[in-house]
């Protein structure tokens, strides 16, 4: 075995630039495999951890906010913006038959001038109503908000006194929430009293976001659960009907609507693993049938001085186990280091939410991608290596003449 591993690496090395192209061919076919297995899993994790976070039944927004996208920039993206209406409806949305529970969120979009630190998306609650952001946070933080505390989420970079300043409002950084692949990773999170003194700082320095709004009353959205045994469609038609400027959503069609571009997503990356199987795999066979044809001669002359039939099938299938090896792991290495530098970006593109899967998936199909790059590529000499070694080495001699 020493013996047919040590010849296979030195033909692999006197071939080198038939064994760069096929180590090239099976990095393409393992990375295909790897990346788009792990994007598709990740976007998987993207829509469940959406869909938790969102942690209400309805959710209750300006017309227009709906109109613009804003919402799904906020929450997949985490494009910093703001929308507000009068919290009139509170009251009514309460007395709706079915309704469990209610709870106002503000959004507020801080500035890049003096009076902020930094531009990132600031998202208010309500510590008394709320049920949607502070289970999230206990994962965090067991303790509570206290004014002028604030969460951030995984993508913040924290400074090392931890403080920030908003609209000339101090606040300190007391903790910070578990990635989820979505927007919320780049909000930051504070109480309502908190949020109303940056909301008045705001106004008083001179930002108009609230021109058409009492800053007092102001809200961003209103989250809503529902009774169990109630329809929550019926429910969501009925605040609909309290007034025309605003909209209310099901969370249930808003994560349909990012499935449905996942789904579509995964399809196309489907697709494109199976062509570049089928072409790759073919051109593999085509490559190790004009590798072996080559070495006809070569091959005849080992079983003339003595060599069996499987120790050139050995060889062959070493030299092939070993190209295969090397791509396969040169191509998860790279592909994994392009999504980890990249995720960000690729969920910005797609507009979808992305939560990278854990060190234990991501070694389980770095394995299984490179041992499937590797047993195409033996099989592939193995078919190869039967059909010369199966033929009488007399003939083979003459042909090669």
């Amino acid at each position: 075995m020493k013996f047919i591993i040590e010849l296979a690496i030195k033909n692999i090395k006197g071939r080198g630039r038939r064994s760069s192209a096929l180590v090239l061919l099976t990095a393409l076919l393992s990375a295909s495999l790897f990346g788009g297995t792990v994007t598709v899993r990740s976007l998987q994790n993207g829509l469940r951890s959406y869909e938790a976070r969102l942690g209400a039944d309805i959710i209750v927004t300006p017309w227009e906010a709906v109109k613009e996208g804003k919402l799904e920039s906020i929450l997949i993206q985490g494009a910093p913006g703001y929308f507000y209406m009068e919290d009139s409806l509170l009251e009514e949305i309460r007395q709706i038959e079915g309704v469990d529970a209610i709870s106002p969120q503000f959004y507020l979009s801080s500035a890049s001038s003096g009076c902020c630190d930094t531009l990132v998306q600031i998202i208010g609650f309500d510590p008394d109503t709320d049920f949607s952001v502070q289970p999230w946070i206990r994962e965090s933080y067991s303790q509570s908000l206290g004014d002028g505390d604030v969460i951030v989420g995984w993508n913040i970079r924290v400074p090392e006194n931890r403080h920030f300043r908003f609209y000339n409002v101090d606040c300190t950084v007391v903790a910070r929430l578990d990635k989820t692949g979505t927007g919320l990773d780049s909000a930051i999170y504070a109480n309502m009293n908190t949020i109303k003194q940056m909301m008045e700082s705001a106004d008083d320095i001179g930002f108009t976001y609230f021109k058409d709004v009492d800053v007092k009353k102001a809200v961003s959205s209103i989250l809503v659960n529902v009774k169990e045994g109630y329809d929550t469609g019926k429910i969501v038609s009925e605040i609909n009907r309290l007034s025309k400027d605003v909209s209310a959503t099901s969370t249930k069609d808003m994560v349909s609507s990012v499935a449905d571009g996942l789904s579509g997503i995964s399809k196309l990356v489907g697709i494109l693993i199976v062509f570049t199987w089928i072409l790759g795999t073919a051109i593999l066979v085509v490559s190790f049938a004009m590798m072996v044809n080559e070495r006809v001669s070569e091959l005849a002359a080992l079983r003339n001085i003595g060599g069996s039939k499987a120790m050139l099938s050995g060889i062959l299938i070493a030299e092939a186990v070993i190209v295969s090896f090397t791509g396969g792991a040169v191509g998860t290495a790279l592909t994994g280091l392009v999504i980890i530098t990249f995720a960000d970006t690729l969920k910005n593109s797609i507009g979808l939410p992305l939560l990278l899967s854990g060190s234990g998936y991501i070694t389980i199909m770095v394995i299984c991608s490179i041992l499937v790059s590797v047993a195409v590529c033996a099989v592939t000499s193995s078919v190869c290596a039967f059909r010369i070694t199966s033929k009488d080495t007399g003939l083979i001699l003459r042909e090669g003449k």
